[in-house]
């Protein structure tokens, strides 16, 4: 309210000594009039500035302020103006050379926020804030301090229904089929549908995260447990300004990065730019227990029937990333955007396996398996994007061309030598082997969208969509033949070549009349997958490799309905009921279909499946949200079934060396095996009970049951597990804002074993310095060195026990970010409920 005050007085001040020569205007006058909004939240915007200058006579000017409703009206005398609309953290709308000669109603004005940075715009939490759509939930990440120094991969696990998994997998309540998008549109950002480059890039670059989990029509029908839309900053404030980021931590890493802008009224120039160095200890443990003896041709026939295996794992990541692009606005009413990302990696792992070979209690054999893998990747893409608005009220047309490409290179030694040996044969030496995996990859995307108001409360959406895509990996093993001597093993050599074509439209319709909002949708899908595989094997020969049929050049075509209904009905202004039904699709990927092995270890090999066919879901969610005046609660329940859910089963096989023997191995491979069923309920809150202190926390319960059989055995399963989260923010004296994150997931039942809980708390303290203009944050993620997978898998051939540690041990970081050019403005934004997300959204 003080706010409030100090504009109103501050504006009529200036009103009093700026506007006095229209006072004493005399004679005709006519009315200028609308009504400004807030374009994502859909709710009025209270005391927003209007300015009207003389274009003949700029020291004239004219203005007002809008009402509680947003309605402003100003009279003025006939002349040519230029019109100015105005908002502290909005961007501004101009309208220039307007001849008055009669009432001008420029109707509503939509604002958006300027994302200069997170920092510049205060929301009233500070914290997660969640608002309720149709068809999705809108988490503003806020200053969040336990990310400061991270990356993209660091902030998500920090929003509710989301986990990201010690490996970096994600998962949206408990399924990791989950669609990532970048900015609406999938990215070479987003590594392809590969979530380790979210891992590279900065936290901060994030302006908000979309959890939808009841998609509409107009996202693509990929992801059976839906899509996580992640929305970058983009810089719109007038002139130059921008941000540096320094972070420093142990395990050692280092990264800088640049968010940089310069606009005008007619661009706007953008770039965020960076630079990142860490190094990621790690381990595993798996306790191996075979029920009858194997035996080992590669160790000179060793027969045990118990395998230890210790893992190091010190992994050196360095990545360079950059985004350069242009906004340039053809007029009021239509801009065009192009833009480029590149990123280039250079990445080092150094595995040392440690083996105990036992029959019974006697240990037969000691080893040391020492990987080293080079990894060097570079992706590139460009985009377009056009935007035609024909009016004010909503009525656009967008269009979008994106190009990407990425290539890989990963090669491999492999050597392994004895450590101690109990056996009688006094020598035993161990082949070494190398690996080369060349992938490359291109992806276009052509996409067009059409929005049409119908009236105060209804909307009409129609839209095309073509994902074009193919992936090459030319995959190589050699293998030691004599001492020094490598030859090619043709039997797992390959070139696989892929191809995925999806083109779909869509069209959706949705109104409101009272307190009840419905969006009705349906999507029409094409599915081309395309696969062949280039070997030195006969298909007979295949077929007898891979102990099953498989195709090795096949060509198939899914055509699909999806139709998707989202409603809402509000109880009140801070309180609704949500409903959502969406039919989705989960295509399996490439890697998931090349049946030649990836080795991660010379006895555990992964085979894709050349035979998967997409899994159908259809899934259900009831939503509720209440808004008090310091307390947030949100809270759903949800129901899914997914047919042809892919399930991978870990079996005992025999593969080829490179000189034909045959080599028993664990195989883990993906079949469409089950039926799937899905349930849960998941809670939230966001609490600020002081000024000083704000709190929020989730908690995600889910229930899985699968009903399926392979090759004779059954593996239907009936699971429960459950994840919450709870994070606390406190100011302290001096400015010190201090949080604390906790994070845990419940132990659960998989189809082959079980999987224990894991627990993980981070800590992080930060300090405005330098007249507010940088920030200063340490944080301690882990702990209790408690981010570890430990699991149990029982399976006909045998039983282990494992635990796994992606980065071991805890890690601290510090991290600077200075800002130029930008004030610190704090904001009470409203938390009205939008009844359409207006423009492209993927």
């Amino acid at each position: 309210m003080t706010t409030k005050i100090f504009y109103t007085l501050s504006l009529a001040f200036f009103l009093c000594f700026n506007f006095s020569s229209f006072a004493q205007t005399s004679g005709n006058s006519y009315e200028i009039s609308g009504k400004v909004m807030d374009n994502e939240l859909n709710v009025p915007l209270e005391y927003a500035t209007i300015s009207v200058v003389d274009v003949n006579n700029p020291e004239n000017v004219n203005g007002g302020i809008t009402n509680n409703k947003g309605v402003f009206k100003i009279e003025v005398a006939p002349g040519t103006y230029n019109i100015v609309v105005e908002f502290i953290s909005y961007e501004t709308k101009r309208f220039n050379n307007r001849k008055i000669n009669a009432d001008l109603n420029l109707q509503t004005i939509e604002l958006g926020v300027s994302s200069d940075n997170l920092d510049e715009v205060i929301v009233r939490a500070e914290t997660t804030q969640v608002d309720i759509r149709l068809d999705k939930k809108i988490y503003n990440i806020g200053k969040d301090l336990t990310t400061a120094g991270g990356t993209v991969s660091d902030a998500l696990n920090n929003v509710p229904s989301i986990s990201v998994d010690i490996e970096g997998g994600i998962s949206l309540r408990g399924n990791d089929n989950v669609r990532i998008l970048i900015n609406g549109k999938p990215s070479a950002m987003a590594g392809f549908g590969n979530t380790d480059v979210l891992s590279q890039l900065p936290a901060e670059a994030i302006e908000r995260v979309e959890v939808i989990t009841s998609p509409s029509a107009r996202y693509d029908a990929e992801g059976t447990a839906g899509i996580i839309n992640i929305i970058l900053r983009k810089k719109e404030t007038l002139g130059f300004n921008g941000s540096v980021t320094v972070n420093g931590g142990i395990p050692e890493n280092g990264s800088i990065s640049a968010n940089l802008n310069y606009r005008t009224d007619k661009y706007n120039l953008f770039t965020t730019t960076g630079y990142r160095y860490s190094e990621s200890p790690g381990y595993g443990y798996f306790d191996t227990r075979f029920f009858d003896p194997r035996t080992d041709i590669i160790l000179d026939s060793l027969k045990y029937d118990r395998n230890i295996e210790d893992r190091d794992y010190n992994r050196i990541n360095r990545g360079f990333n950059t985004n350069v692009g242009m906004e340039y606005y053809l007029s009021d009413m239509s801009s065009i955007t192009g833009a480029v990302f590149y990123r280039l990696g250079d990445d080092r792992d150094v595995t040392n396996n440690m083996n105990d070979y036992l029959l019974g209690d006697t240990e037969l054999l000691g080893t040391n398996r020492r990987e080293v893998e080079n990894e060097e990747d570079e992706s590139i893409q460009f985009s377009l994007n056009y935007v035609k608005k024909f009016d004010n009220k909503g009525h656009k047309l967008t269009a979008d061309f994106q190009f990407e490409n990425d290539s890989e290179t990963e090669d491999a030694f492999i050597n392994e030598f004895t450590t101690y040996n109990n056996t009688e044969n006094a020598t035993i030496d161990i082949p070494s082997e190398s690996t080369l995996t060349k992938e490359d990859k291109k992806e276009y995307l052509i996409q067009a969208d059409y929005v049409l108001p119908i009236g105060e409360e209804s909307q009409f959406e129609a839209g095309y969509r073509g994902n074009f895509e193919n992936e090459i990996t030319d995959y190589k093993l050699f293998q030691e033949n004599n001492p020094g001597e490598f030859i090619l093993n043709k039997n797992q050599t390959n070139v696989f070549d892929y191809s995925e074509n999806v083109q779909a439209l869509y069209t959706q319709y949705g109104t409101k009349f009272g307190n009840f909002s419905f969006l009705l949708g349906l999507r029409l899908e094409n599915t081309n997958l395309q696969g062949k595989i280039d070997s030195e094997l006969t298909e007979a020969e295949l077929q007898e490799e891979f102990s099953f049929d498989i195709d090795t050049d096949f060509n198939n075509d899914y055509l699909g309905l999806f139709p998707t209904l989202n409603l809402i009905y509000e109880l009140g202004e801070d309180e609704n009921l949500t409903l959502g039904y969406n039919r989705r699709i989960n295509r399996p990927r490439g890697w998931y279909i090349n049946p030649f092995p990836s080795r991660s270890s010379r006895n555990n090999i992964f085979q894709g499946n050349p035979n998967l066919n997409p899994a159908f879901s259809n899934a259900f969610d009831l939503g509720y949200l209440k808004k008090w005046d310091k307390f947030t609660l949100t809270s759903s329940i949800y129901y899914q079934r997914e047919t042809d859910a892919f399930q991978r089963v870990r079996e005992e096989v025999f593969i080829s060396g490179p000189s034909g023997e045959q080599i028993e191995v664990i195989r883990s491979i993906p079949f469409n095996l089950a039926t799937n069923d899905r349930m849960g309920g998941e809670l939230g809150f966001l609490y600020n009970p002081a000024d000083w202190l704000r709190l929020n926390g989730s908690v995600n319960v889910f229930r899985f049951k699968l009903d399926g059989e392979f090759n004779g055995n059954d593996y239907s399963q009936d699971n429960s597990s459950w994840f919450g989260r709870f994070s606390s923010k406190v100011t302290l004296p001096l400015k010190i804002d201090w949080q604390t994150n906790l994070f845990y997931r419940g132990p659960s039942d998989e189809i082959q074993g079980t999987q224990d809980g894991i627990l993980n708390v981070d800590l992080a303290f930060s300090k405005e310095i330098l007249n507010d203009k940088a920030t200063l944050s340490l944080n301690v993620r882990d702990i209790f060195n408690g981010r570890k997978r430990t699991s149990f898998t029982s399976t006909e051939f045998f039983n282990q026990d494992s635990e796994f540690q992606w980065r071991q041990g805890q890690s601290v970081n510090v991290s600077l970010i200075y800002r130029f050019n930008q004030q610190k403005r704090e904001q009470r934004r409203s938390n009205g409920n939008q009844d359409f997300d207006e423009g492209f959204e993927g």
